[in-house]
């Protein structure tokens, strides 16, 4: 019989799950995709329904696989890329969830995270995640969970319930029940696991109560986790891949070598640069994370998170109504000669790194009689440059150095305008690549690993292909004056 030579990639994300069939040279040969709802049951509080999620991931499975034409037999694994913060609690014998996934956008920690900070935790919690005490994470989400579902407390320590990121969650479903797992990048996202040791830490457990007994199992990225539960295909498959999609995107992107970095714009925006075995310690308020771990060894990265990228366009076409599809700022950003001095500071949400203000509320800067919906649509995607550079900063000033290129990804990559800009406030060059569905990519690439379809990390980055780079092309006396003008409205937004 023919060794499988495909992999199915699930890419569940904020707004979407997608599932994406790609062949042994790493190119997509079929996908399928769902838009699912978004819930917003309070200011600053985001939910999704896990069931939507489960039911849009077995969807869309199945349809690649159909739209491939291969049928299941040829696919020799899984791999699987999630939002990574966003969490679910689930009843171990039904497999039901107890209350809807609370996302990482979600700020309804805010508080306890602040009670945290003031009473003197932030410096432990630093040392051992490398994360900082926000509501993004998912540890504090799971104990307001336990703590507002009548007898979840209980049956947590009773060992009762599961907890995990949605990764987990469907691995869970995928095997019928029977693994309970999720990988070292997914496990440093929820301020609870510790880094260094590479295992849930007892004293970040009991700090933000959260039960030890609800915890899965923590992995490689790369690995047979289970395989599939009679009936979901018409073979059973080999669940091979497991990793956070930021960290996934960082892996498809083929940034193996120490200094190699990538930025995806997608909902938000996340900068990562690998450092190799060394998790090096941010002064600039970065976050130092898992970027993956194979074999029992990790490699890790320099993160910095931008919660409102992409979301901003989204916010145009659906909260003002300006446009009807996000691909039309391409051109309105085009056909304007300048910003009209009007910006955007997006903190919908709260701000991210390096400023770490959950507190902040987005605004808008400059705006006169004559400003127009392109001048709107050119400041939210100048917004996402210009904080991009503010990470870069930061980035370059933590490890000593600044990437030779930038590797990006997401669906906001594909606007042309956007990629120029990008090159020109980063001040290098900007590389797009053929494929950019890295994100999914770097669950197929995991999973390959585990099941012979790719026979290392050189072999892997020989599938990477990219388009002509984007090079730096503004005057640095015009760059200094737009970002001048950024940081003067960042300044004029954020609370004292």
């Amino acid at each position: 019989m023919t060794q499988p030579r495909h992999i199915l990639a699930i890419d569940q994300g904020t707004t979407s799950t997608r599932s994406i069939v790609f062949d042994a040279a790493a190119r997509a040969v079929a996908s399928s995709q769902r838009e699912f709802a978004q819930y917003y049951p309070q200011a600053g509080w985001v939910e999704h329904d896990p069931e939507d999620i489960w039911r849009d991931c077995l969807a869309t499975a199945r349809e690649a696989i159909a739209q491939s034409g291969l049928g299941a037999s040829a696919i020799a694994g899984i791999g699987i890329t999630n939002q990574r913060e966003t969490v679910v609690i689930w009843d171990r014998e039904t497999g039901t969830p107890i209350h809807n996934a609370v996302v990482w956008q979600d700020r309804r920690t805010a508080a306890t995270c602040q009670a945290l900070k003031d009473e003197g935790h932030e410096d432990l919690v630093r040392a051992r995640t490398g994360l900082l005490l926000d509501p993004y994470f998912s540890g504090t989400k799971a104990a307001w969970i336990l703590d507002h579902v009548p007898g979840a407390r209980a049956d947590a320590e009773a060992g009762r319930l599961a907890m995990g990121t949605i990764d987990s969650f469907l691995l869970w479903r995928l095997t019928g029940g029977a693994v309970h797992a999720t990988d070292a990048t997914n496990a440093g996202r929820t301020l609870l696991f510790d880094i260094h040791r590479q295992q849930w830490d007892e004293d970040l457990c009991a700090l933000l109560r959260v039960p030890m007994a609800i915890l899965p199992q923590v992995t490689d990225n790369s690995g047979v986790f289970g395989h599939t539960a009679p009936g979901l295909f018409e073979v059973s498959l080999p669940i091979a891949g497991l990793v956070g999609d930021q960290q996934s995107a960082l892996f498809g992107q083929a940034c193996f070598a120490p200094g190699m970095a990538k930025s995806t714009y997608g909902t938000g925006c996340f900068m990562l640069m690998n450092t190799g075995t060394s998790a090096a310690v941010s002064r600039s308020r970065l976050l130092t994370t898992p970027a993956y771990r194979l074999n029992g060894v990790t490699t890790y990265a320099l993160e910095g998170s931008i919660f409102v990228a992409g979301a901003a366009v989204k916010w145009l076409r659906d909260g003002l109504g300006i446009i009807t599809h996000a691909s039309q700022t391409n051109d309105m950003a085009t056909r304007i000669a300048d910003n009209h001095g009007v910006y955007m500071v997006p903190a919908f949400v709260g701000l991210g790194a390096p400023h770490w203000r959950p507190d902040a509320r987005a605004a808008i800067h400059g705006l006169t009689l004559d400003t127009s919906p392109a001048h709107l649509a050119r400041a939210a995607l100048e917004a996402v440059a210009y904080q991009s550079w503010d990470l870069l900063e930061a980035m370059a000033k933590d490890s000593g150095t600044t990437p030779a290129a930038m590797r990006v990804d997401g669906g906001m990559t594909a606007n042309d305008w956007l990629c120029q800009f990008l090159a020109d406030m980063l001040q290098i060059p900007v590389e797009r690549p053929q494929n950019l569905e890295t994100t999914a990519m770097g669950a197929a690439f995991h999973a390959g690993l585990a099941t012979g379809v790719w026979n290392g990390l050189d072999d892997l980055a020989r599938t990477w292909t990219g388009r002509e780079p984007q090079q730096p092309a503004m005057a640095a006396d015009q760059r200094e004056t737009l970002l001048a003008g950024w940081h003067d409205a960042l300044r004029r937004t954020l609370p004292d």
